[in-house]
């Protein structure tokens, strides 16, 4: 498959110049063989530098969630509740359980090292891995 929006001026120089030579013979010059490895050292590189794929960590995903529903529980409460006392308290609780959900999901991330099992890794558009 050759995709030629990927090619840049200089590599279709560089092609040209590699069919040209393997017309004329079935081993490409000394001189274009080295500029050939120099284009693929420095391609090589160019991508060593810079990663093909974006890591995107979802580990605080169930967190923030839990954070939110518990939160919006509390919010509920201190409306729906006409007892003063009553509506603190089960607003308490529910911030609490939030609050407790958060710390939870930290430690067993961190004890168990599941951050790199739950992260998604996107690949870049028009980088050739």
């Amino acid at each position: 498959m050759n995709d030629e929006r990927f090619y840049t001026e200089k590599e279709k120089n560089l092609d040209e110049l590699i069919r040209a030579s393997m017309k004329l013979a079935d081993e490409p010059a000394s001189e274009l063989n080295q500029r050939l490895k120099a284009a693929l050292y420095q391609k090589e590189a160019a991508m060593k530098k810079q990663p093909a794929t974006r890591a995107l960590s979802l580990w605080y995903l169930p967190m923030i969630l839990n954070l939110a529903a518990f939160a919006m529980l509390a919010a509920a409460a201190l409306m729906v509740i006409s007892n003063t006392y009553l509506s603190y308290f089960a607003a308490g609780i529910c911030f609490y359980i939030g609050l407790a959900g958060v710390l939870l999901t930290i430690v067993g991330v961190k004890r168990t090292n599941m951050k790199e099992d739950i992260t998604i890794h996107i690949r870049k558009r028009g980088v050739l891995a």
